[in-house]
């Protein structure tokens, strides 16, 4: 008997489960907005949170459907969660930017015991706007410019690096020695620590920050699906296996420069007046108006800085070469640039010469536009959101994404999108697009805050690369880039081989 009445139980529980799943999946059907069909457990979202696509390439493909279907915007279920897909660019610009009160959180999971998950990327509210406020200062271009010493002399050394692969049979690996230089430059911006990877491969540094840019598929599944007071009960950390240490790094620097007074051109120094005074020397402010920084919001921003920095400028080094192995005409006018503003100025790259480099900045921007590194722009709701001109409202705790991935490879914005060409980005070709069609760094008032340092890292980059060197397929390179799968970046899912060859001066 006790059996029947637990058989019975069981199957009473797996009814109601059943019906209230296929309720939760009618979500967007009852409130009008257009939908597709989910599958039972993973919703529209089967094949990125199963590992089978990049879940770029998965909302591009939700995208064009609800595009095709001429929608302002489309719902979907990522596993059990409602979220909402923008597909009209003007609803973009009132997410990200004109409405932003209504959606400031990317929705990631924060607590004040997890300490890396205290950066400026996932706060949201008060604690975030306080940071932000106090970190714009250390990203102006003047702060640039302190720091551009460091990016000149790993520049220097990449070249050198290229010198001996061209004079070692010419094949690399793009995604290794791109890493290797953004890790030497954040490594020795960040921290102080000067790990030279481009000279040892297998450096700790760099080997960490791999580490960070690889989650597991459950703590992605995790975050999306389940609330954040639910994660903070089961002890969950978003950076477990790498908190201990960054926050050994991080603590050791501060107390290594305190001790000692040590002073650096680097974001560790600016960190440290936040951390003394609330503000920088060169601010005319008190400690009663801003308020200092802890050791533990240098530690997250610092791991925020090195991770950020290192991965996606690395991986626009990386699709930018790979464009210019297969466009010889392009990358011919880009090193001919790149030699003619070198020789301005003494054949020295400096801090100026950065910003006369007008056709390196196109294909960077080209590059980019194929090949955002952060594809994907998410928003949580924090207050009921009417959407204007329509009768829905966007209730609060409501995901909504913005494919960027999509929005800069949509034919309507960029004919023939997949194909290289810089000279979208000319003036006049930009004055025919509309608003928040191109987009990588993101916009509003969480643009990225480190878009300078990233541009300047980058454009450094391929100076060294370029100036002396030629790059072409090799017989192993894939004609065709496939993504890795279950990961929030967009990354090559396998090695990219490339033949370089020196140039005779």
């Amino acid at each position: 008997m006790a059996l029947v009445v637990a058989a019975f139980l069981c199957l009473s529980l797996a009814i109601i489960v059943f019906l209230f799943v296929k309720w939760r999946f009618t979500y967007w059907k009852r409130r009008g907005v257009s939908q597709l069909e989910p599958e039972f457990f993973y919703g529209d979202a089967r094949r990125a949170l199963t590992g089978q696509v990049s879940n770029s390439e998965e909302l591009k493909r939700l995208y064009d459907i609800f595009k095709e279907r001429g929608v302002r915007y489309g719902g979907i279920y990522w596993s059990f969660s409602p979220e909402l897909v923008i597909i009209d660019t003007n609803l973009m610009k009132n997410i990200i930017q004109k409405d932003f009160s209504y959606f400031q959180g990317r929705g990631l999971y924060t607590h004040k015991n997890d300490t890396l998950s205290q950066n400026m990327f996932r706060l949201v509210g008060d604690p975030w706007k306080k940071l932000r406020v106090k970190l714009t200062p250390t990203f102006t271009s003047s702060k640039m410019k302190m720091m551009f010493g460091t990016v000149q002399e790993k520049e220097k050394r990449l070249n050198d690096v290229m010198e001996e692969y061209a004079e070692d049979g010419g094949i690399f690996e793009v995604n290794d020695v791109t890493r290797r230089f953004t890790s030497d430059i954040i490594g020795s911006c960040a921290f102080g620590i000067e790990s030279d990877s481009l000279q040892c491969p297998k450096s700790e540094l760099r080997e960490y920050g791999d580490k960070v840019n690889d989650p597991k598929l459950l703590s992605i599944w995790l975050e999306s699906t389940l609330p954040g007071t639910i994660l903070s009960y089961t002890g969950y950390k978003c950076y477990k296996h790498v908190s201990q240490f960054y926050h050994k790094v991080v603590t050791d620097t501060i107390n290594y420069r305190i001790q000692n007074k040590v002073i650096r051109n680097d974001f560790m120094h600016l960190l440290l007046q936040l951390r003394q005074k609330g503000f920088l020397d060169d601010e005319s402010k008190t400690v009663q108006e801003t308020g200092r920084i802890t050791d533990d919001d240098i530690v997250a921003q610092c791991f925020l800085f090195f991770v950020a920095g290192y991965d996606t400028s690395a991986s626009t080094l990386s699709y930018a070469l790979y464009e210019l192995a297969q466009h010889q005409d392009i990358q011919n006018k880009m090193r001919e640039e790149i030699c003619e503003v070198l020789k301005k100025y003494d054949n020295q790259l400096t801090y100026d010469a950065l910003k006369d480099l007008v056709y390196t900045e196109k294909v960077i921007c080209e590059t980019l536009r194929k090949y955002p590194v952060v594809p994907t722009i998410t928003r949580r709701c924090n207050q009921a959101y009417k959407v204007p001109g329509t009768d829905l409202t966007i209730e609060k705790g409501t995901g909504v994404k913005i494919s960027v991935f999509a929005v800069q490879r949509d034919p309507e914005y960029f004919p023939d999108p997949n194909k290289f060409d810089p000279e979208r980005f000319n003036e006049e070709e930009k004055a025919k697009r509309p608003e928040y069609t191109y987009f990588p760094f993101g916009d509003g008032p969480r643009v990225c805050i480190g878009k300078r340092f990233a541009m300047m890292q980058t454009k450094a980059g391929l100076v060294g690369l370029l100036k002396n060197h030629k790059y072409s397929f090799s017989t192993t390179t894939p004609t065709n880039l496939k993504f890795k799968k279950a990961i929030l970046l967009l990354h090559t899912s396998h090695k990219v081989p490339l033949t370089v060859q020196k140039i005779s001066q």
